[in-house]
């Protein structure tokens, strides 16, 4: 998914067998934050009717139905994600959205050059192999195909995930292996998003970090949208008695910030688009 002076925690490898169809309808309904930003990556990749488009890690469609619309009535947007309970919801948002069961490093569903555009919002930072990925991206677009992508950036990391691995540590957790959100998330800074693209064969790439501002209700809010978004792996490693040690103690830090117009937290992701030659 920089340690802003907080201890990193050993890694393991994120799990897709963690999610439940209680986490996907929560994200289903928390995931605004994730949609807004979306919008932002669509509009830089000019979408116009008619076009085939791929949505690449699409969770429960509410990009890919929105896609939808500005390609119709003539275009198509098909969608992949690993997580099948998320394709559940997504099958349901829109009928020229067509989601199915994939991974990003495996697009050997689509063939080549068969995609007008393709973009991966929300979830390059849980992509272990970003090459892979990126190779097939590129293989199933079309010559002047656009890609879009964003991460969360390496080198800003949230303020949220900042505060939890704060409270973690207060609360004499310092080992837990998810501290760091999921245990791993394979962040990438907007230098290293830029040489994966080159090194892929993308042309005319553009790279730009932005920061967002999220309104939060309070430590349940946060704990809600951070396990949702990483379909179980927020803390997972964690017991019931400690979560609850964990939720009180960031709750604690949470109101310590709040001013009267409520709680506002800052993420940091680094956008990317690009076009195939």
């Amino acid at each position: 998914m920089s340690q802003n002076a907080v201890t990193s925690s050993p890694k393991r490898p994120v799990s897709l067998n963690l999610d439940s169809a209680e986490l996907a309808a929560t994200y289903d309904e928390v995931s605004v934050r994730q949609f807004n930003h979306g919008k932002i990556l669509i509009a830089e990749l000019g979408l116009k009717s008619g076009e085939r488009v791929l949505d690449i890690g699409c969770g429960t469609g509410r990009l890919g139905a929105y896609v939808a619309d500005l390609v119709a009535p003539r275009g198509e947007v098909l969608g992949i994600d690993p997580l099948p309970l998320r394709i559940d919801l997504a099958a349901r948002k829109n009928p020229r959205f067509k989601p199915s069961v994939g991974r990003a490093e495996d697009l050997s569903a689509f063939a080549d050059a068969s995609f007008d555009a393709a973009y991966a919002n929300s979830v390059f930072h849980w992509v272990a192999d970003k090459p892979k990925a990126l190779r097939e991206a590129l293989r199933v677009l079309k010559s002047g195909g656009r890609f879009g992508v964003n991460s969360a950036d390496a080198d800003r990391q949230h303020q949220s995930a900042v505060l939890v691995r704060e409270a973690v540590i207060e609360v004499g957790l310092e080992q837990a292996h998810s501290a760091d959100t999921a245990g791993v998330n394979y962040r990438v800074n907007a230098a290293e998003l830029e040489r994966l693209l080159k090194e892929a064969g993308f042309q005319e790439i553009r790279v730009t970090p932005h920061t967002f501002v999220d309104d939060l209700t309070g430590a349940d809010d946060l704990f809600a949208w951070s396990k949702s978004s990483s379909f179980g792996n927020f803390l997972s490693d964690l017991e019931p008695a400690q979560l609850t040690r964990v939720r009180e103690r960031l709750s604690h830090k949470l109101e310590a910030l709040r001013t009267p117009s409520g709680i506002r937290l800052e993420r940091h992701l680094v956008f990317a688009t690009a076009r195939k030659a």
